[in-house]
């Protein structure tokens, strides 16, 4: 009787994650979708030039200096230490428990941010698609059902597998990023020679200052870049294929961004400032067939789906270490016998996600103010995340005895960076509601920090085993 009390009390063993599946371009695939380069190109470029004209490829090529300064504070993490916690394992290494607890909490509220606004792009773009090829998928329960839909298939992707959520982002970037290259492709051609355009490079008529606001949209632009570093149980050679997969996805979509705002400002000229879409523009200057406009609007659609799928694999996996240390509950440290993947997290984080976006929707917000201001908040998180990681890499080279000259250079860099966008999107004050984001993520963080005070008051072992999960100590049978 009592034994078969005590098998019953017993918890299942975890299955764990799997173990050594994600190939490179698998790892890139889940870099560049958290990027979704295709939906910043979309927009960015533009509001960029408003205030940097024609020195807007600098505010771009600036942006993607401090996100690769960024990268190599992680990568000095990365080549070393493999684990699903991402920047909450790595702080750990060298800041300590607490700071590993700030980055975890912070870099989990850039990810769901991101992907909650993101859906919100999504919605837009494919309604627009739908309306582009007939359907009449006009008003808000339009809206919400797409919301549904999308935001249960991003994470059925998700909770099915890593591989099949990464290749499902392959698919979709590479889809989007081709599309918006052969049409900017095709409009620097039908320029001809007026496609060379000196003014750009020597940033005629253009300011430092309007170069240096202009970058830190083209910073925001590269938010969730290092977001391989949280397959470092599934990566095939974690030490190195995820500091390659780190670094590549940032030098490529940084080339690709300077290429794709030269060629907006090239053809488009001052009409860009004003353009509401300029890629949208750019097709009908040129003459492209009517078939294009929905296969473009798709594409950039996609894009942002992508960008719903891959955060949502970094949240499962952050999350999962956390229940794995005792940081959250026990059952979010669990993973599906089948798909081996942090299902019970995704349930709660995808959902969640999708539960906002319907009700701004039904309260009449446009599914691109909610972009906008979702993934602000998001945006926050990852900016507190970045700073962590560059300042926790300074201490840990220190620490380790290994040489850190370049380390030194890269953080402050990074810091500097971080709290230059930090303060200059909360000052001057802008509109509402984006006046009174900044406020919700403090309080955010501030409820974050009470729980931290409770584990530690209550369950100080718990303290201790933060951030300590590597790969190898993970359970599982994959």
């Amino acid at each position: 009787m009592s034994t078969t009390q005590s098998k019953a009390a017993t918890p299942a063993a975890d299955a764990g994650l799997r173990h050594g599946v994600m190939s490179g371009p698998e790892l890139a695939a889940q870099a560049i979708a958290n990027i979704a380069p295709s939906a910043v190109i979309a927009f960015t470029a533009a509001a960029i030039f408003v205030g940097a004209g024609n020195g807007t490829i600098y505010s771009f090529l600036l942006a993607t200096i401090v996100i690769l300064c960024v990268g190599y504070c992680v990568v000095v993490f990365a080549r070393k230490h493999a684990s699903a916690g991402s920047l909450y394992t790595y702080v750990a290494k060298g800041l300590g428990p607490t700071g590993a607890y700030l980055a975890g909490v912070t870099l989990v509220i850039g990810c769901w941010g991101i992907a909650a606004g993101s859906l919100g792009g999504a919605v837009s773009y494919f309604n627009q698609f739908l309306v582009l090829l007939g359907v009449p998928a006009g008003g808000a329960g339009w809206y919400i059902g797409l919301a549904i839909v999308l935001g249960g298939l991003a994470t059925l992707f998700t909770i099915r597998g890593i591989r099949l959520s990464a290749r499902v982002s392959l698919v979709l970037e590479l889809v989007s990023v081709t599309i918006i290259t052969i049409l900017l492709i095709a409009a620097l051609v039908w320029a001809g020679p007026s496609a060379w355009d000196p003014a750009q490079v020597i940033a005629q008529g253009s300011s430092f200052q309007g170069v240096a606001a202009g970058m830190v949209l083209g910073i925001l632009g590269f938010v969730g870049f290092s977001s391989a570093d949280a397959l470092g149980r599934e990566a095939k050679n974690p030490y190195t294929a995820i500091p390659r997969a780190i670094m590549w996805s940032a030098v490529v979509v940084g080339v690709l961004y300077v290429f794709a705002a030269y060629t907006q400002i090239a053809v488009l000229h001052e009409h860009l400032a004003t353009s509401a879409s300029p890629l949208e523009d750019i097709a009908k200057l040129i003459g492209m067939p009517s078939w294009f406009a929905p296969i473009l609007t798709f594409g950039v659609g996609a894009s942002f789906f992508a960008v719903v799928v891959a955060p949502l694999n970094v949240v499962g996996r952050v999350m999962y270490v956390m229940g794995k240390e005792g940081v959250l509950p026990e059952r979010f440290g669990r993973t599906h016998e089948r798909h081996l993947t942090p299902h019970r997290v995704l349930l709660v984080a995808g959902p969640a996600a999708i539960l906002l976006d319907v009700i701004l929707l039904a309260v009449g917000s446009d599914p691109m103010d909610i972009t906008v201001w979702v993934d602000t908040y998001g945006t926050y998180g990852y900016m507190v995340a970045y700073a962590l990681v560059a300042i926790a890499c300074i201490a840990y080279t220190r620490r380790a005895g290994m040489p850190n000259k370049l380390v030194w250079v890269c953080a402050v860099v990074a810091v500097a960076a971080m709290a230059y966008v930090f303060f200059a999107n909360v000052w001057p004050v802008p509109a509402f509601p984006l006046n009174v984001i900044p406020y919700l993520f403090v309080l955010t963080l501030a409820a974050a920090v009470l729980w931290f005070v409770y584990l530690k008051r209550r369950r100080p072992e718990v303290i201790q085993n933060i951030g300590n999960t590597e790969t190898d100590a993970l359970e599982g049978v994959g």
